[in-house]
């Protein structure tokens, strides 16, 4: 198990890193085009990059962002129940979350298969947008994959490791 787990974050580690790539591509394609707007002359296809970017960048973080707990949980009732609930609450949002994830990466595999087969891309630069939509296919599968590792430890071994640091 503790080996899976190594897979696993190495895994979230890569693809926060590739989320943290594109972060710094899209800082600075802004930075350019600001500049660019303020001389009269914006960089061109700067939408397109920003449009596809900020996907990779947002699927690229969600596997970490799990990992570390960092989505949004209402815990209201919680120091009300037994520890025992607490777990089943959060290994049925977790396997939730990892069909969820499952799901997405099905419905934007599909739909980059789509986009290959008619040759659609992005408006101004002609970038196939099948390539972005394999990437978040891809980036959606690892976080499904660790939050479904997650369920699996917190069953069978009663370990949640949000609480762990990466």
């Amino acid at each position: 198990m503790s080996s899976l787990r190594t897979i696993a974050d190495r895994l979230i580690s890569l693809s926060a890193f590739i989320g943290g790539l594109c972060l710094l591509g899209l800082v600075g394609v802004i930075l350019i085009d600001v500049i660019g707007r303020a001389f009269g002359a914006p960089l061109f296809g700067s939408q397109d990059l920003i449009n596809m970017g900020m996907a990779i960048l947002v699927f690229g973080g969600m596997a970490l962002c799990d990992r570390q707990g960092g989505h949004i949980a209402v815990d209201l009732l919680e120091p009300r129940y037994p520890a025992r609930l607490n777990r089943i609450i959060d290994i049925v949002a977790a396997l939730t979350g990892a069909v969820i994830f499952v799901m997405i990466a099905y419905t934007v595999h599909e739909s980059a298969k789509l986009s290959q087969m008619l040759n659609i891309s992005t408006n101004l630069l002609r970038l196939p947008r099948a390539w972005f939509q394999w990437g978040v296919s891809v980036l959606s599968i690892v976080t499904a994959l660790g939050m479904a590792l997650r369920a699996l430890e917190l069953a069978l071994k009663s370990k949640d490791i949000r609480k762990d640091t990466v």
